[in-house]
């Protein structure tokens, strides 16, 4: 069987599988990224034991399958470097997909991407990192959800904007990160939009503020946090030491942290 889209779905554990925009499979009966409200999460249709990365180009439509570690990508902890279970390549859209437990350092841009309506049932390292070098890369999550991340969902380690909408968060340290002591920094930018956060949970976007980076938040649902304990935005002194970074300041400033008291509703 040759390392396509169709392997990856069918025997997913395959050494090197590759998924490509003329091969993934299709699936009529999945539901599009807004098939459902805000709270409610899919039942996966099936699952599948993934022993290497699955290394995508072009689209790959899930359908909706649970995707989790085993072997070499079987762990569960906090340690970095993991290798991820899906690997895109840039300008691959990955879609319809959920991942399980565990679930290694989940998915890896190394470019643009798009994640349409994929869901973490339980975060390993990292729900997803953004590695794109150029200014200009656009990263997309649209849909989909994540649940139990002891630090990070989103980790942005590259150049370029994510945006983050109609996405919803459980049990989290914080949604999204601007890496704080990578080797080589950037400027990088967030905008969340229509998000449903539910306590517990620390952060919802932690900037470099000595990199010009920007979060622009808007539409954000919290649920049980009744001593608003959870902080929309941090601003932080990044580092290329690889020290701690030391946070300088929270709170909506118009300059790094920009949003309104109107943007964010309590619940």
């Amino acid at each position: 069987m040759s390392a396509s889209a169709s392997a990856s779905a069918s025997a997913s554990a395959s050494k090197g599988a590759t998924a490509s925009a003329a091969t993934s499979p299709k699936t009529s009966a999945t539901p599009p990224p807004r098939g459902f409200a805000l709270g409610s999460w899919p039942i996966a249709t099936g699952s599948k034991s993934v022993t290497s990365t699955i290394k995508i180009s072009g689209s790959y439509d899930g359908g909706l399958r649970r995707f989790y570690g085993s072997g070499a990508l079987g762990g569960a902890g906090q340690d970095e470097d993991q290798d991820p279970v899906f690997e895109l390549a840039d300008g691959a859209v990955l879609k319809n997909v959920v991942l399980g437990a565990p679930a290694a350092d989940g998915v890896h841009c190394l470019g643009s991407c798009t994640l349409l309506n994929v869901w973490w049932q339980d975060v390993g390292e990292d729900a997803a990192t953004f590695k794109g070098t150029s200014p200009s890369a656009t990263y997309v999550v649209d849909g989909g959800g994540a649940r139990k991340a002891d630090d990070k969902v989103f980790q942005h380690n590259g150049a370029g904007t994510l945006t983050i909408r109609n996405f919803q968060v459980a049990e989290f340290g914080k949604l999204y990160r601007s890496c704080g002591n990578c080797e080589t920094q950037y400027k990088r930018h967030v905008v969340m939009n229509n998000i449903r956060v539910t306590s517990p949970g620390k952060v919802l976007a932690g900037v470099n503020a000595n990199y010009g980076d920007t979060a622009t938040i808007s539409g954000i649902t919290i649920v049980g946090d009744s001593g608003r304990e959870i902080t929309i935005c941090e601003r932080f002194q990044g580092n290329t030491s690889g020290a701690e970074p030391s946070k300088v300041g929270s709170g909506a400033d118009g300059t790094y942290c920009r949003y309104s008291a109107s943007g964010i509703a309590y619940k």
